[in-house]
């Protein structure tokens, strides 16, 4: 009776110390799949296709996540880790009659954001301040470079995560001036173009 006891309990830990295993593992898959394993794949692809871009960091934007919360990520691809991430706003002509639910165009004057890759050019100084043109690397945002579509910051953009919709752009990538000053560093300081990705 004592031994039959005892393979009870010790069956008994092995099936709690299964489930547990089972649910860390679960969870390292879901922080690994923040950023979407197809999406990785193809930035890699076109780094790896030429030498004049980055192949330690990349930038991803999550159309998919609600414009209050972070879906802008710096992307650390020799750790696959995401190292940063922020609020980002997309532009006007992306929104539809339902709320949180987008559309894109590579349309000139459609104020829409594209989607695709792009390679980060140099910086300039606009109406906005201080901006990175945008070269689409993709037939979705062939024309980014046309519609002056640049990567820059703007004052209305809030810095942290809110629960409601924040400010919309004319189709670029808007961040706070903040945040847009942390990601600067790491363009200016890239000796090769840095591809930004942008999804839904």
């Amino acid at each position: 009776m004592k031994k039959i006891f005892i393979v009870f309990l010790l069956m008994l830990f092995l099936f709690i110390g299964f489930i547990f295993f089972n649910e860390e593992k679960t969870e390292v898959v879901k922080v690994d799949r923040e950023i979407e394993i197809a999406r990785l794949a193809e930035v890699k692809k076109i780094i790896n296709s030429n030498s004049k871009y980055n192949n330690k960091i990349a930038f991803f934007i999550d159309m998919k996540i609600p414009s209050g919360k972070n879906r802008f990520f710096v992307y650390d691809l020799k750790n696959n880790k995401i190292i940063d991430r922020g609020l980002v706003a997309h532009g006007s002509g992306s929104e539809t009659s339902i709320k949180g639910k987008l559309k894109f165009s590579n349309v000139q004057n459609s104020l829409s954001t594209s989607l695709g890759r792009y390679s980060i050019g140099n910086h300039y100084n606009g109406k906005f301040g201080k901006a990175y043109k945008l070269y689409g690397l993709d037939t979705t945002n062939s024309n980014a470079f046309n519609r002056d579509i640049v990567f820059h910051y703007y004052f209305d953009v809030p810095y942290k995560e809110q629960d409601n919709y924040i400010c919309n752009s004319y189709g670029c990538p808007m961040v706070n001036e903040k945040y847009f000053d942390r990601i600067a560093k790491i363009i200016d300081n890239s000796k090769s173009n840095i591809v930004m990705s942008i999804y839904y």
